[in-house]
């Protein structure tokens, strides 16, 4: 760690009723995230800036939104905070959609204070998506935890945490290498070739280019790129299509069908097309879920990719 005093700083002012932790939640993968985390109210991210590493620090003071930033690339980060926080998430015409299915308009209600986060960068949200096809939870943040680890470069800032390896050292590190953590050679070389290629994902336009690029990559399909631009870019229409449970979500609560597949996922969602992933992710901050027949199965768990 290095650097106990922000070298920038930035006053938001979110909308009544924001939720900071829900609204940061999908840039955190488990209470003990290396790279992110939620603590005493403060949202820490660490990252790699254009500018170098940093540290963004998020507190909520009498109904702002204060932005602190450590290390070379503080300016950086403070400057696109309130994109990480989801304060530059558009929900226009959401409202009119939502209103057309009592589920959702419940649901946009009770949560109108989750934001959706845009980070703006591709390579750190892709890691981890590659590691979570086709396996539990549990064996992808082993995986995830355990490769930043193994870079392990220390965050500025008050706060121990880890930043994100290098797009450049993952490409050079032979898939043997990720074996100890999990994760088997077809994944590892995925991560790989993405790696080789951050550069040019990074400088995608949009989430549409974003999604081209990524596809383009061998061993990387519409579920990946989905997990990745939603965050990436704060896509709000980008739908995870492939996922185990997601199609079984969207069935049960917009139809009343235990089960459902992704054409009739998406047939489902085509009503608030613009806005079909925030209705997924108002699904998941619900913690609705389709009935369970036979074992328990792990939420988000044997996406394809």
């Amino acid at each position: 760690m290095t650097g106990t005093e922000p070298s920038a700083r930035r006053v938001l002012r979110p909308p009544a009723g924001y939720r900071l932790a829900a609204s940061v939640r999908s840039l955190t993968f488990s209470p003990y995230d290396p790279c992110a985390r939620v603590a005493a109210g403060t949202f820490w991210w660490a990252t790699r800036s254009p500018a170098g590493p940093a540290t963004l620090a998020l507190r909520p003071v009498a109904g702002d939104l204060l932005a602190e930033g450590y290390g070379p690339g503080a300016d950086w980060v403070v400057e696109r905070a309130d994109a990480v926080a989801g304060l530059r998430d558009d929900l226009s015409g959401f409202a009119e959609l939502a209103a057309a299915h009592p589920v959702v308009a419940e649901l946009a209600a009770r949560h109108r204070g989750l934001r959706m986060p845009a980070t703006g960068q591709v390579f750190p949200r892709l890691l981890r998506a590659v590691f979570e096809q086709k396996v539990t939870g549990k064996e992808a943040y082993r995986a995830y935890a355990a490769t930043v680890r193994h870079f392990r470069a220390a965050a500025p800032g008050p706060v121990a945490l880890l930043l994100p390896p290098e797009p450049a050292a993952v490409a050079a590190t032979p898939y043997w290498v990720f074996h100890p953590f999990g994760v088997e050679q077809r994944r590892a070389d995925t991560l790989r070739r993405a790696a080789a290629v951050a550069d040019r994902l990074e400088r995608c336009a949009d989430s549409a280019e974003a999604t081209r690029r990524l596809t383009a990559v061998a061993g990387i399909g519409p579920w990946t790129a989905a997990e990745v631009v939603r965050v990436a870019y704060g896509d709000p229409d980008a739908v995870s299509v492939g996922d185990y449970h997601v199609p079984n979500t969207v069935a049960w609560a917009l139809a009343g069908e235990a089960r459902g597949d992704d054409a009739r996922m998406l047939a489902l969602l085509e009503p608030f097309r613009g806005h079909r992933g925030r209705v997924c992710v108002l699904l998941e901050a619900a913690g609705i879920q389709a009935p369970k027949f036979g074992p328990r199965a792990p939420i988000r768990s044997f996406a394809r990719f």
